[in-house]
């Protein structure tokens, strides 16, 4: 077995040092191949990325009560629809080259997987999942929107080992150069693209969405945890963070796939469409959950504390009265009645803001009772 069989040498502009960077992990001498079996760095950190993914979904599914057996299925079935999906994107966005070398269509080793068309099959094939196995498929698609994320954080830097999804020439700091970004850029300039040098360093594209996905990772899981109010809600905030990065980035690449001979990017043009999309989307339903709040099925945590906007101000404000009134009892053992007349007087406006609060939450208990009977007379009469 040899480790690190290629490399490349790549500098970053404000670092005076050399990278020695290999695309191949490891080869493996079997003796019923005629040559070695060939293991890239792109399979094995798309493969780690993978399972940071499934693992942070594994638990998140444990959490919210979906079974876990189900969500095997998801994984397996999604994943495999997922790699298909993304590779077929490729080669249809690339037919004029597969059609002359159609044997290198399987070859996803050497890259070449479109992430919209992984993102399209795997959702796909997880929704049918979800009809089948009756599993909440809002709930499912937010913990896609934050597994992604891990995913194609982690997975970006497959790119980086192959020296590919880079961008046009920079002078910033970060730019980087490589024998292997020189030679793509050249076979550009030769098809008549103007204006790049293939002796200057490039935007590592790759690099600002390894970054953005991590931020955005970090950024949704908070949201999640603080902020959520519907089941969906991440998967529309994961729509808005990913297709804006994504639009930005897109059109700095110089390896992107047109719609046929015009100077439409498609995944700039699918970008767009996602951040409105789910931009509108999720400005409409904030709006209808926050006029109109109810419990999310299948989360735990949200069972401790209401999420009915009167009864946790009531919760809120008891924490506070209590508080209060600690400090106040506090202030008078210490003979300062000033600050202990303050305490009370605090405590005594959030006591007001208790009882203001409980009479709408009981008049809330007293609408959804009232509807509730109501269809259940429907019922019984049909």
């Amino acid at each position: 077995m040899n480790f690190f069989t290629d490399s490349t040498l790549v500098k970053f502009t404000a670092l005076d040092h050399w990278f020695n960077v290999s695309s191949t992990f490891c080869e493996i001498n079997l003796p019923f191949l005629d040559g070695p079996l060939t293991i890239k760095w792109y399979g094995v950190i798309i493969g780690f990325g993978l399972v940071l993914a499934v693992l942070f979904g594994g638990r998140k599914a444990y959490v919210w009560k979906i079974d876990i057996f189900k969500m095997l299925d998801i994984l397996i079935y999604g994943a495999l629809a997922g790699i298909v999906g993304a590779r077929l994107y490729y080669v249809f966005t690339t037919w004029d080259y597969y059609s002359r070398h159609p044997g290198e269509i399987f070859a996803i080793w050497n890259g070449g997987l479109a992430i919209y068309g992984g993102l399209i099959a795997g959702l796909l094939a997880a929704l049918v999942v979800c009809v089948v196995e009756k599993i909440n498929i809002p709930n499912l698609l937010d913990l896609c929107g934050m597994s992604f994320l891990i995913g194609q954080g982690i997975g970006r830097w497959g790119n980086f080992a192959n020296q590919e999804a880079f961008g046009i020439n920079t002078d910033l700091p970060w730019g980087m150069y490589s024998e292997k970004t020189e030679a793509y850029l050249r076979t550009v300039v030769a098809n008549g693209v103007e204006g790049i040098d293939p002796t200057k360093p490039v935007h590592p594209t790759f690099l600002y969405e390894s970054l953005w996905c991590l931020l955005g990772f970090v950024v949704l899981y908070i949201i999640c945890q603080k902020a959520r109010k519907f089941s969906g809600q991440i998967f529309l905030c994961y729509g808005v963070w990913y297709g804006a990065e994504r639009a930005v980035v897109e059109g700095l690449r110089t390896d992107s796939l047109y719609i046929g001979n015009t100077g439409i990017r498609i995944s700039q043009l699918l970008s767009i469409i996602l951040v409105v999309v789910c931009g509108t989307l999720l400005f409409i339903l904030l709006i209808h959950y926050t006029r109109h709040p109810k419990p999310i099925e299948g989360v735990d945590f949200f069972n401790e504390v209401p999420v009915y906007r009167y009864k946790r101000k009531v919760q809120e404000a008891k924490k506070l009265v209590s508080k209060y009134n600690a400090l106040a009892e506090k202030a008078e053992a210490s003979g300062n009645v000033g600050a202990a007349g303050r305490y009370r007087g605090k405590a005594q406006a959030q006591q007001a803001v208790v009882e203001k609060n409980q009479k709408l939450a009981d008049e809330d208990d007293r609408k959804r009772a009232e509807k509730k009977l109501a269809k259940q007379a429907k019922k019984t009469e049909a």
